[in-house]
């Protein structure tokens, strides 16, 4: 008799853990914005640690399958990143590549994702089974029409060829925690932050009236002639204006958040997973610490910081700056797709660092201070830059008291010299007039992000790491805990110093 109770007890616990990597063998993966960032990194990762993969189809703006194969070689495969790569592979790494990654030509701002090629669209609708959208643009204020075209109508694109894949398991999106706007406190894993914009735009056709505003006010321009430049700048504004009217900050997240919502509203019985990634920061270990493509968001900061650029900054130092390195996302992201494929529901998940791990801009402001002093910047005339505190300002409105002593006082005297001097300083005037108005746009849009007043909570995704741990057996080869993270250790052995090699040195 006890030996009949504990039989289905012991075979409970040595039930054999599932395996993230089995269920990715033989899979074929679509990834919009594989030149991105995240996207990149995701290509890096499955290539490495999955070489049995079917197949990773990876769209690209390209006019043809050549520009595209080109594009791919230059700007993804060929990049430092795939390093550990091509040293596991050696020689032969090319035809690797060329077994296991296809270069599509297409777009997002198009129907059918642009693939023009019809035996290469139907191919692609057979056989893929996990669709990773990774597209966007992630300026802040980026012309209306562009960021509408690609992170609000573009989701909707990609949602209609995800429909037409016959064996599809999962479509996941990459979002933006920030699509929160500029709420305060807790901010929950749902879409409770857009509740109200939902209501909203099923009323209407918002992408019929947003896409008429666009073209009537391009149209507009176009009559008067406008010069490239004032079209730009113009629609930019526009952005901002109308992502003001309905109750976000930004062209970015406002775009970004009418994509989640048209992506929830359409989706009907696919399985859908929305990642929200706070700031994305360089890489933690994977395939080597600290790398890193371009400026991210605190990393401008950190760049006019070590060049003696940057002597005051609006910010509230004891402000949670959430962030969380990108190879850490790629994990959250893998591990998703797994747990979730094949479900006829939606989750979101926060990835991010504010609720487990906090780090305020105090200890990140004593972190860049600490290591550029011990290793400061060279200028150009080889002379180290000594780095000082510099001046904080809590509020918008003090710093914009000491502009106006520093800088708008000063040139609206320039401005009366240059008068009564018959225009003789013009373009010094004009020079230091639009580097004004620049650094103004610029602290604008960071404002909400430098002073945000929100944690984002992440049951979600604890749960998932939960579900990783006791589920799966390489938990730590996608392992994304925040809590591991020593942000001193971070900042001062991997980040700053990634930032120098692959961004800054290389400029």
């Amino acid at each position: 008799m006890h030996s009949e109770i504990t039989q289905p007890i012991l075979q409970i616990f040595t039930m054999e853990l599932k395996s993230i990597l089995g269920y990715l063998q033989n899979k074929t993966i679509l990834v919009t914005g594989a030149t991105g960032f995240l996207g990149m990194v995701f290509v890096e990762k499955i290539l490495r640690v999955q070489p049995d993969v079917k197949k990773l189809y990876l769209l690209l703006r390209a006019s043809d399958t050549k520009s595209a194969t080109d594009r791919m070689q230059n700007q993804i495969i060929g990049k430092e990143l795939f390093r550990v790569l091509r040293e596991k592979w050696g020689a032969e790494f090319d035809s690797f590549i060329a077994k296991k990654v296809v270069a599509v030509p297409g777009d997002v701002t198009f129907d059918d994702l642009g693939v023009k090629e019809f035996r290469l669209r139907e191919e692609m609708c057979t056989d893929i089974e996990i669709i990773l959208n990774s597209a966007g643009t992630t300026n802040f204020d980026e012309r209306y029409d562009i960021a509408l075209s690609v992170n609000t109508f573009g989701v909707q694109h990609v949602l209609s060829f995800a429909k037409k894949c016959l064996r599809l398991e999962m479509l996941l999106h990459v979002s933006t925690a920030y699509v929160c706007g500029e709420r305060e406190g807790l901010i929950l894993e749902d879409s409770s932050c857009m509740d109200e914009m939902e209501k909203e735009i099923t009323k209407f056709d918002f992408k019929v009236q947003e896409k008429n505003l666009v073209e009537e006010k391009l149209n507009e321009l176009k009559a008067q002639n406008a010069t490239e430049e004032v079209i730009t700048i113009t629609m930019k504004d526009f952005g901002i204006e109308r992502a003001k009217l309905y109750g976000w900050p930004n062209t970015y997240v406002f775009t970004k958040a009418i994509g989640e919502i048209l992506l929830r509203h359409s989706k009907e019985n696919l399985s859908v997973v929305i990642i929200r990634p706070t700031v994305i920061t360089s890489t933690y270990k994977e395939p080597f610490p600290g790398w890193v493509q371009g400026f991210r968001t605190i990393d401008s900061v950190i760049a006019a910081y070590c060049k003696g650029k940057l002597t005051c900054l609006l910010v509230d130092p004891m402000s949670v700056f959430d962030m969380v390195p990108v190879d850490m996302v790629v994990n959250s992201i893998t591990v998703a797709m797994v747990a979730n494929a094949n479900k006829s529901s939606s989750i979101i998940y926060h990835v991010g660092s504010s609720l487990r791990n906090p780090i305020n801009f105090l200890n990140i402001h004593s972190f860049i201070f600490r290591y550029f002093t011990k290793n400061p910047w060279i200028d150009k005339d080889g002379k180290p830059v000594k780095v000082g505190k510099g001046t904080i300002f809590k509020t918008m409105a003090t710093f914009r008291m000491y502009m106006q002593i520093r800088f708008m006082l000063p040139l609206e005297g320039l401005k009366f010299v240059n008068k009564a001097f018959g225009e003789y300083f013009q373009d010094l005037y004009v020079n230091y007039n639009q580097k004004l108005k620049l650094v103004m746009r610029l602290v604008e849009l960071y404002e909400p992000y430098m002073l945000f007043k929100g944690i984002f909570d992440d049951n979600n995704a604890e749960d998932l790491r939960r579900i990783t741990r006791e589920s799966f057996v390489e938990s730590e080869t996608f392992n994304f805990d925040p809590k591991c993270i020593d942000w001193e250790d971070y900042f001062m052995h991997t980040h700053i110093a990634g930032l120098q090699k692959h961004v800054m040195l290389k400029r």
